[in-house]
């Protein structure tokens, strides 16, 4: 196990500290060299990518969503970081173990954040393992068509955003159909992996270790499900078309919306095409969110997408009750809708009195 002594700390602390400076300096060549330094002062090519790198990042996306970092910094970042981790894997290679086994490292379709599974798939190399790493956002069909023609013992699936879960249990459903047990991993899955369970993954981690873990004592065996079960048989209260009904007409939620928010704010009219995309752009957000909320019947996926929401807007100067006015009129749209409306009644009640617990890390 890795160490945790407080001269450890601290030393890990230090390298942290160099590689942030390197990176929000956008400078590559001295992000390399720090990782460098850290494996050539002795730390474990594994401590360096979860215990230096993996910290660096996350401070990335704490600064982005303090407005202490714009969106094109945020991205220079972590494609340093990207780089880095290519790097190390080249000056330090995996020392090929008694590990037998293949596996395979995906991110479901639509998620573009692969940071997380590239730092799974390298630890795992360094564990000795034969690593398909396939990147972002892998449609179902080619994920499926890779297990046939690879045959691994298990397929790991990132996803960070929650919208994209409808998709990542059509991905678990057909992976375990092809007969490969699903790990799963990332934000999106909760941070106790209530929908990890709630999708029918094999197993859910919290981080690369853990996940590693599981994988060397090997997921269970996955028998293809009974002829004809589609994912909805999972979810019951799909049989109420909610979650279809308003994915579909979210376009028409986010118009209708944003024509309601212009009749009580008639500044807003007087947006330019910029300001009003973006105003869409957060609004498409929200009507996704809700969606994906129905899908998985719990409120406080919606809530807790509300108050950090709130958070980020503080942030900019926004007040977070401006959220208000939205909910009101998705509400209206959907006077016929009873869970979408009990979603809605939640998340006005979180924005009034503060953050959701049930939704704290």
């Amino acid at each position: 196990m890795t160490t945790t002594s407080a001269a450890t700390k601290e030393s890990l602390a230090a390298h942290v500290e160099r590689l942030w400076d390197a990176v929000v300096s956008v400078d590559e060549y001295a992000a390399v060299r720090r990782v460098y330094d850290a494996v050539d002062a002795g730390v474990p090519p594994e401590d360096v990518l979860l215990d230096i790198i993996a910290p660096v990042q996350h401070r990335v996306g704490e600064h982005w969503a303090a407005n202490r970092m714009t969106v094109a910094q945020e991205h220079a970042a972590t494609a340093i970081n990207d780089r880095v981790i290519a790097a190390l894997a080249h000056h330090r290679p995996a020392t090929p173990a008694a590990e037998p086994g293949r596996l395979t490292v995906a991110c479901v379709d639509g998620e573009w954040h692969a940071l997380p599974a590239r730092l799974l798939a390298e630890v795992l190399r360094l564990r000795g393992w034969q690593v398909d790493f396939l990147g972002a956002q892998v449609p179902a069909p080619h994920l499926i068509a890779h297990l046939h023609r690879t045959g691994p013992r298990a397929v790991a699936l990132s996803s960070s955003i929650a919208t994209r879960l409808p998709t990542a249990h059509a991905a678990i459903t057909a992976c375990q159909a092809a007969g490969v047990p699903v790990l799963v991993g990332g934000a999106a899955f909760g941070p106790d992996g209530r929908y990890a369970r709630l999708l029918g993954a094999d197993a859910w981690a919290p981080d690369a270790r853990t996940a590693a873990g599981f994988l060397s004592r090997g997921l269970p065996d996955t028998r293809p499900p009974a002829l004809g079960q589609q994912p909805v048989d999972d979810l019951p209260h799909l049989s109420d078309q909610e979650y279809s009904l308003v994915a579909r007409s979210a376009p028409q939620l986010v118009r209708e919306t944003l024509t309601q928010l212009e009749e009580r704010f008639p500044a807003l009219r007087d947006y330019d095409d910029r300001q009003r995309q973006h105003t869409a752009e957060d609004l498409a957000h929200i009507a996704e969110f809700l969606a994906t909320a129905l899908y998985t019947d719990d409120d406080a996926l919606f809530s807790g997408f509300l108050t950090w929401t709130g958070e980020i807007l503080t942030a900019r100067g926004v007040p977070a009750h401006s959220l208000l006015p939205t909910l009101d009129a998705l509400d209206a749209q959907l006077k016929d809708f009873p869970r979408a409306r009990r979603i809605l009644s939640h998340a006005r009640r979180t924005l009034d009195t503060g953050p959701d617990p049930r939704t704290s890390a």
